[in-house]
């Protein structure tokens, strides 16, 4: 009965139903009593047809019925109600919409509305938008979607709006609440589903939230119901699931490095690791803490426009998890191989009685021992708090703090052999068992926006970091030679400091019927870092009959001062970004940023490297255009060009510093939503240049020259979604040719990027049974592959493909959860990084099992 009063409401409208306009006098967001119209839910038993209007009985009238069909809205309304919000809708002439009720959809924390055969002809043009219109709403938008169709966008903060959000047009309104079953019942509800493998909208393509069918730039997501199912708790894990990503090794054991599209490693400086949309300087790119991460993102090519120095690969963004309006309590207990043990607890709600004050405290506590043969467990503390304060109705301030310490095993993989793999076990230790490192990082700032009107906001925003890593003394292994690696025993402390103030300007306008939403900011930032190295007698280790005890490890004062650097950098940064709506099917996004940076470094003199003082200043100017067409509203063509630039930190003979590397590169692709905008399909062909690479001297190889380039093209597919109700699928696919195309040492032109596999392929697939006495109950199957990957720019030696399996069983009910994961469940013997030398290759997990036990109250 509910689904036909719905059908009859919408074929009342498509015959041309009369009804009478109210129009109302203010388009502010004020109190008033309950709506007047009639609440059409789906509860509702009958319609008043009374005003139904006759059909049409002559061709005039069919024609003034179609003309009728596309309705003008001219003025959007918000009222305050008892309920919650109401939205008024007004027409030209009173003019009826055409509202199908059985189309409204909820997406994660949105509540949708699409209306079809209307168009926005407000007088600030075809968008309307209201920020935090109550405590519990973070954005209300209406946007032209397509020519002849509306989209009613309500965003909750976190999770769907709990207050009654009312569409009103004429004499009829509409909740687009979704309702639930049994309203006769009080239903108290405690956590929130899913929101589903496909994320529409994404910050980090162009600053701001835009949906990425209207992003003409290459954007994936893994959203948290992802990182969910799998159970991740490292990011190279998370990341599997984007296409042309690579993980290029561990720095020894402090942090993560990754390759994007062939560029990035731990050397020449892994691609940086946003947080929140903010570009932080330093080496802690690679440190995260998944607990307190709501998503990842991935913008893909050349983006210095937003971003400032960075590879040409592209950026990764962790968004943090946020306050919410609603009491939320969560803890949740991991155990799994190897001594795993894993609690966290995730707490968010309102701290005042008004909603005003939000809070949200995320902390976890992780032990658990490597597959290596270390004696190192691994020890990890994590808390993040986070406060949220909605000033006035105009200004929000939200204060964050993250702090991670953790204590692990140094560990430089395993070696080389011949032009393969050393033939030893995955477990095999080329430095010392007992080798060790530790690592602090800290993380702390405050975000204000402030609203000038509904057009215009202003975003400033500060963080300070603080990264502290020592290795106690290591057997660092530096030379392989055959069955030999000579090691020699060190000990290095660093210590990174970074101040960063970021402010920009957002504002929406119109120039006659082109729709514009313009960016503006600056970012400032000073940056500190030290590193002390000291070094002792070598100690060399057969890896066929290895004797760790040969050589005792020094006392730390034992060592003699190898280097003693202090680097500091100021770093300006202008930019200016245009997104043009130059028809609703085809969208400009256009700009470019200045920045200049100047460097201080200074060493201190030793037995090995000589004293002194070398200063730097480089400025660059980097643009970026995009273009996206939208010949159906299910389909993108975008094409887009962008530079990069990253400063250098080689030294020519004469003592001076390389220019900056430059990249630039050019992408085209489709993007399509298929299955009801439930599933997001990207191709994409991509060609990027690398310029300025630093090169060895051929008159003098200790020092280096700017002269090399690198150059990768290649092919990309990206899908996430759902297929059918409960089946969720992401997977990805990559193809790169990724050469030297440019160097002084002429054989090693038109070698391969090392690290980097022609194909590489993932997926990971869900079903979850969604009725009965089994509903939530989910399964999970996963896979990975990639191609054999050379070890070196020389391409000396090279690493086997990789096929592993993943799966997953996991059961849902009211507020708890259960699951069981199984990784690499074949037990594959594989390598999972390469950082591009004769040591540093890191082997891949074996048969890893991770169970838990989740509870939301």
């Amino acid at each position: 009965m509910r689904s036909q009063v719905w059908l009859i409401l919408a074929g009342l409208c498509s015959l041309g139903w009369v009804l009478p306009s109210e129009a109302e006098e203010s388009g502010q967001v004020r109190e008033t009593p309950s709506p007047e119209p009639p609440i059409v839910r789906l509860r509702d038993r009958a319609i008043s047809l009374q005003q139904r209007q006759q059909p049409a009985t002559t061709v005039k009238d069919w024609i003034a019925q179609i003309e009728a069909a596309t309705v003008k809205v001219t003025r959007v309304s918000l009222d305050r109600t008892d309920a919650g919000l109401q939205i008024t809708l007004e027409t030209a002439e009173g003019k009826p919409l055409q509202i199908d009720a059985t189309k409204f959809r909820t997406e994660g924390n949105k509540l949708i509305a699409d209306i079809s055969n209307a168009i926005l002809t407000l007088p600030g043009g075809q968008e309307f938008r209201a920020e935090n219109p109550t405590t519990d709403i973070v954005t209300l938008q209406i946007t032209q979607r397509t020519i002849e169709t509306i989209q009613v966008v309500v965003v909750g903060n976190g999770i769907l709006p709990t207050t009654e959000v009312v569409l009103k047009t004429g004499s009829f309104a509409y909740v687009l609440n979704p309702e639930e079953e049994g309203t006769d019942q009080e239903i108290v509800v405690t956590g929130s589903r899913p929101a589903g493998y496909n994320v529409p909208n994404a910050s980090v393509g162009t600053g701001t939230d835009t949906p990425v069918l209207e992003t003409p730039f290459s954007v994936q997501v893994v959203p948290k119901e992802v990182l969910q199912d799998q159970q991740v708790i490292r990011l190279e894990d998370a990341l599997t699931n984007i296409s042309s990503i690579s993980s290029a090794g561990n720095n020894g054991g402090r942090e993560a490095a990754f390759s994007i599209r062939g560029f990035g490693n731990q050397f020449a400086g892994s691609v940086p690791t946003l947080r929140d949309g903010y570009r932080l300087y330093g080496n802690f790119q690679g440190i995260s803490e998944l607990a307190n991460v709501d998503r990842v993102e991935v913008l893909k090519g050349p983006a210095s426009i937003l971003y400032g120095e960075i590879e040409p690969g592209g950026v990764i963004n962790l968004t943090s998890k946020k306050p919410l309006a609603q009491p939320l309590y969560e803890a949740e207990l991991q155990v799994g191989s190897r001594r795993l043990i894993r609690p966290r607890i995730d707490l968010t709600g309102p701290l005042t009685p008004d909603g005003r004050l939000l809070y949200r405290l995320n902390a976890l506590y992780q032990t658990d021992r490597t597959f290596r043969n270390f004696i190192t467990d691994t020890n990890r503390y994590a808390i993040a708090p986070a406060l949220q304060w909605k000033v006035d109705d105009r200004t929000d301030l939200s204060l964050n703090l993250e702090y991670l310490n953790q204590t692990g095993p140094a560990d430089f993989g395993i070696s080389r052999f011949g032009n393969g793999v050393a033939p030893v076990s995955r477990e095999f230790v080329i430095n010392n068992p007992d080798d060790s490192i530790t690592t602090n990082y800290l993380s702390t700032g405050y975000n204000l926006e402030y609203r000038f009107n509904e057009e215009w906001k202003l975003r400033n925003s500060f963080r300070y970091v603080s990264y502290d890593y020592n290795y106690s003394v290591v057997a660092l292994p530096l030379v392989v030679q055959n069955s030999t690696i000579l090691r020699f025993f060190a000990d290095q402390d660093g210590q990174d400091r970074s101040y960063s103030f970021f402010t920009s300007v957002v504002g929406k306008f119109s120039t006659g019927s082109i729709r514009h939403t313009l960016t503006a900011g600056v970012d400032l930032n000073w940056s500190e870092s030290s590193i002390l190295t000291l070094f002792g007698n070598p100690a060399p280790l057969d890896i066929f009959n290895p004797n760790y005890d040969l050589f005792p490890k020094p006392n730390r004062a034992d060592l003699v001062l190898f280097g003693n650097t202090l680097t500091t950098a100021n770093r300006l940064g202008f930019y200016l970004q245009d997104q043009v709506y130059l028809l609703e099917s085809l969208i400009l996004v256009a700009g470019f940023r200045y920045d200049t940076i100047s460097s201080k470094t200074s060493n201190v003199a030793t037995a090995f490297t000589p004293g002194g003082m070398t200063q730097q200043t480089d400025d660059a100017l980097t643009p970026r255009v995009g273009l996206l067409y939208r010949p159906v509203p299910e389909l993108a063509l975008f094409a887009n060009y962008s530079q990069s630039f990253k400063p250098s930190t080689a030294t020519t003979a004469t003592g001076g510093i390389l220019k900056p590397e430059r990249g630039e590169g050019f992408e085209v692709g489709v993007k399509t939503e298929l299955l009801n905008q439930k599933l997001l399909a990207t191709l994409t062909y991509f060609d990027i240049t690398k310029k300025n690479v630093g090169v060895a001297d051929p008159n003098n190889p200790l020092f280096s020259i700017a002269v090399g380039e690198q150059n990768s093209r290649g092919v990309e597919l990206d899908i996430s979604g759902e297929l059918l109700p409960g089946w969720k699928v992401i997977t990805s696919y990559a193809y790169i040719d990724a050469r030297v195309t440019n160097d002084t040492d002429t054989t090693l032109i038109g070698n391969q990027l090392f690290g980097i596999p022609h194909n590489k392929a993932s997926l990971w697939t869900t079903y979850e049974i969604q009725q009965g006495d089994l509903q939530g109950l989910g399964f999970g199957i996963g896979l990975e592959y990639a191609d054999s990957r050379f070890g070196d720019l020389a391409n000396s030696f090279r690493v086997g493909s990789y096929f592993i399996g993943n799966a997953g069983i996991f059961y849902r009910r009211d507020n708890y959860r259960i699951a069981l994961n199984i990784r690499n469940f074949s037990n594959a013997s594989y390598i999972r990084a390469l950082t591009g030398n004769d040591g540093g290759i890191e082997p891949g997990e074996p048969l890893t099992v991770i169970g838990s036990v989740g509870i939301q109250f």
